[in-house]
């Protein structure tokens, strides 16, 4: 079985280093530390000449994932923008105020990303039937779902993961993400996923004066190629 690793990046020497460390498949965003947003058109445009395919984060504000119009036809333009550079594809999701999948304006994203691929982005771990939720993502057509199991990590929400995998029989790919390291990969390749999604990264200290203006917080996490290449030779094993 073909063990792929996915590596979320929100920087330009992110993308070098999950590409140095061997990542086969990169998920480009800004703001990782908010859980990934649409990234920014330079970081795009780094992105375009990447040796590996390139999933781009449609998600254009931080927070829950019921979308105005407005914001709507933002993630339909940047979409566009995708599609015009190049990438292979785009992340994407839509709750409604219950949390279950707004297949309405999901399926106006989709119709937008036609013939690109597609992943339902971590909306899913909010909804209240994650079964009935992935019999919608296959109708819409998603390649895959990326999910921690609806738990805070995926090792902690394996159990879950594991019965969706068994539910999806082959019709979409479970990309199992949140919490994905070396020592709890082997959790994943047991239950008989193909994917895994991890970031990768090492705590950095910041400049104290800029956690006190405001910029930014005490620490970042930046990308490692060291801890890439850890992962993928222990899904080697």
């Amino acid at each position: 079985m073909a063990r792929l690793l996915e590596v979320c990046v929100d920087t330009p020497d992110g993308l070098q280093a999950a590409i140095e460390g061997g990542a086969d498949r990169i998920e480009l965003c800004a703001a990782l530390a908010l859980g990934g947003l649409t990234p920014s058109a330079g970081l795009i445009e780094a992105a375009r000449s990447a040796p590996r395919p390139v999933l781009a984060m449609i998600r254009p504000r931080a927070g829950g994932f019921v979308w105005t119009r407005a914001e709507t036809r933002a993630m339909r333009h940047e979409i566009a923008a995708i599609r015009s550079a190049g990438l292979a594809g785009v992340v994407l999701g839509a709750s409604n105020p219950d949390g279950s999948l707004d297949t309405d304006t999901l399926a106006t994203l989709m119709d937008e990303a036609r013939g690109m691929e597609t992943t339902l982005h971590r909306c899913f771990d909010l909804t209240p039937d994650p079964f009935a939720a992935l019999e919608k993502a296959i109708a819409l057509g998603f390649r895959r779902i990326l999910t921690s199991g609806q738990a805070a990590t995926a090792p902690q929400g394996i159990a879950l993961i594991a019965r969706l995998h068994i539910q999806a029989a082959g019709r979409i790919i479970l990309l199992a993400g949140g919490g994905i390291m070396p020592q709890n990969a082997p959790l994943f390749t047991a239950a008989g996923l193909c994917e895994l999604h991890a970031s990768c990264s090492l705590a950095t200290e910041e400049d104290p004066a800029v956690a006190a203006f405001g910029f930014g917080p005490a620490h970042r996490r930046d990308t490692s190629a060291d801890q890439v290449r850890a992962l993928k030779q222990a899904l080697k094993e």
